[in-house]
């Protein structure tokens, strides 16, 4: 699979490509039609005025946060062992995790929580626009815990590695969300639907 990465990479590229010229010629072609063209004044302003908004969506920071929180679950926890020290550690993961799911119910589910919105209601509310966040950061905080009372963590330092190796293994995820990101919001510049 890893070896079609790159070629799946080349072609989204080479689709940017052939959409900027496709929109070029079809804006040419039809100068009162509704195709912008990306090769126009207007085109290279807003593919360089717009490129970091682009990116910087709340998706890029969940792919980043659910990254790190399976860094920290291929680090800290093991699944296969069974021990006493490993069922402990487990255990207490447990603990934390329905400590942390009833603060979190406290949170949204009690008369005029504060993660409700305005009106009250769970959708839309800061609570869903927060819950990848408040998951990815119970699992690793979970993670953490079980890694460290079963002794895979014995340091700061085992715990920043493991936050490191789920975006090293997500790194492949973040160029072709780049490419993907950019490719669907530069056919809807070229391709106005309103």
């Amino acid at each position: 699979m890893k070896r079609y990465l790159p070629t799946v990479a080349l072609l989204l590229f080479v689709a940017e490509v052939l959409l900027t010229l496709v929109s070029w010629i079809m804006s040419a072609a039809s100068p009162t039609g509704s195709v912008r063209s990306m090769l126009s004044s207007e085109g290279i302003r807003w593919f360089l005025g717009h490129f970091v908004d682009i990116m910087a969506s709340p998706l890029l920071v969940w792919l980043l946060l659910l990254a790190m929180a399976y860094g920290c679950i291929a680090k800290g926890v093991d699944l296969r062992a069974n021990s006493y020290r490993i069922n402990r550690a487990r255990l207490f993961a447990l603990v934390f995790l329905l400590l942390y799911s009833g603060i979190i119910i406290m949170l949204t589910m009690m008369p005029h929580a504060i993660l409700l919105s305005a009106s009250g209601s769970l959708w839309p509310s800061p609570f869903s626009a927060s819950l990848v966040p408040v998951v990815s950061f119970g699992v690793m905080a979970a993670a953490i815990i079980c890694g460290t009372v079963s002794g895979r963590f014995t340091s700061l330092g085992d715990v920043y590695e493991a936050l490191l190796y789920g975006i090293r293994k997500a790194a492949s995820l973040l160029l072709f969300y780049v490419l993907v990101a950019q490719l669907y919001f530069s056919l809807c510049f070229v391709f106005p639907i309103s």
